[in-house]
C-alpha cells in the first residue's frame, strides 16, 4: 500500500487557501516528506500527520517553493527533543544552506542528520520493503522527482497448510518465492499447497517541476500513481514552457504515453482560484485524471 496526502499544491506564491508544494507518501511502515513548503508544519498540524514518524525527506529542487519550510521543521525536531535520526535527500547546497542557517541562529540539533547529494538518477533509499528512485526532470536548476516502489515477495505463507506439513521455518523465505519444498524421503510438496499469490506492489512516481520532458516516461513506465506539475493551463503554454513548467496537457500527455493509471495535477499557478479547468481539460487527453486538493489522500 502506498498513499499519498496533499500538504500543499500551488506553485510559488500561495493563494486560495493553496500552499506551497509538500506531500505525505505513506506506506505501511513509514512515512515520507516529499519537498517542504514554508506551511508545512501548519499543514502537518491541520491534517494530523505525526511529524516524528518521518526519517527521510526528499527534496526536488532548491526553488524557495519547495524547500523554505524545511529549516522551521528540523529546528521543531531539535526543539522537541528528537533524537531519531534524519536523512534529508536533495541536489547540492541544502546541507550548507541550513547549516549555516543553525549557525547564526546558535542553534544545534539534537539528533543525526544526514545530507546525502543527488547529482544524478538512482537508488536512494531500498531496503527489504521499499525502493526510492531519483530521476532527473528539466527544469531551470537541478530537479529530480521521485519514484516510490512497493517490495513484495510473490507469495504469502498459509500458516495453516505450513503446519500441517511441517514446513521447518528455515524454508519460509524459499516458499515466498515459489519454491516447492522437498522432504527427507523425496516427496515433493507443491508450493501452491503452501502459499497463496500476493497483490502485485504498488508504484508512485512524484514528477517534479519540469517543462514537457518525455524522458521521464522510461523512469515512471507502468506507473500506479504519478503527480505530474501543470502550472497553467494550455493557453498559456508558451509561457508555461519559458518558465520551464509544465500545462494541463503536457502532464496528460506525459501520463498516457508513460502508460500510469492515475494522474494527479498540482503546483496551480496562483493566478487561478478555480481548478476544474485542470481536471477537464487534462482528461480529454488521460481519462483517469484528478487534482491533488489539499488534505486529500490518495492511495496508489
Amino acid at each position: 500500500m502506498i498513499a499519498v496526502t496533499i500538504l500543499g499544491s500551488n506553485s510559488a506564491l500561495p493563494a486560495y487557501g493553496r500552499h506551497q508544494t509538500s506531500q505525505i507518501v505513506q506506506t505501511r511502515d513509514e512515512y515520507f516528506l516529499v519537498d517542504c513548503g514554508e506551511s508545512v508544519q501548519e499543514q502537518m498540524n491541520h491534517f494530523k500527520i505525526r511529524k516524528s514518524r518521518i526519517n527521510h525527506i526528499f527534496i526536488s529542487h532548491l526553488h524557495g517553493d519547495h524547500y523554505f519550510g524545511l529549516i522551521g521543521l528540523l529546528n521543531t525536531y531539535a526543539l522537541n527533543k528528537r533524537l531519531t535520526e534524519l536523512n534529508v535527500y536533495s541536489p547540492p547546497g541544502l546541507e550548507e544552506v541550513v547549516r549555516l542557517q543553525m549557525k547564526l541562529a546558535n542553534g544545534t540539533f539534537t539528533y543525526p542528520i544526514h545530507f546525502h547529494e543527488i547529482h544524478e538518477g538512482g537508488i536512494l533509499l531500498e531496503d527489504e520493503k521499499i525502493k526510492v528512485t531519483a530521476f532527473e526532470t528539466k527544469h531551470r536548476i537541478a530537479c529530480f522527482g521521485f519514484l516510490f516502489t512497493e517490495k513484495k515477495v510473490p507469495y504469502r505463507l498459509n500458516i495453516e497448510q505450513v503446519k500441517k506439513y511441517n514446513i521447518p521455518k528455515e524454508f519460509y523465505s524459499h516458499l515466498h518465492y515459489g519454491e516447492d519444498y522437498i522432504t527427507e524421503s523425496g516427496q515433493k510438496i507443491s508450493n501452491h499447497l503452501l502459499t497463496t499469490k500476493t497483490n502485485p506492489p504498488k508504484s508512485y512516481a512524484y514528477c517534479a517541476d519540469t517543462v514537457y520532458f518525455e524522458e521521464i516516461c522510461a523512469c515512471i513506465q507502468g506507473a500506479d500513481l504519478i503527480y505530474h506539475e501543470s502550472t497553467y493551463l494550455q493557453d498559456l503554454e508558451d509561457r508555461a514552457h519559458a518558465r520551464y513548467h509544465s500545462t494541463t496537457i503536457d502532464a496528460a500527455n506525459i501520463a498516457r504515453k508513460a502508460n500510469v493509471k492515475r494522474l494527479l495535477l498540482g503546483h496551480f499557478s496562483s493566478m487561478y482560484e478555480n481548478l476544474e479547468p485542470f481536471k477537464k481539460e487534462a482528461q480529454t487527453i488521460f481519462e483517469n485524471t484528478d487534482l491533488a486538493i489539499e488534505g486529500a489522500t490518495f492511495i496508489a
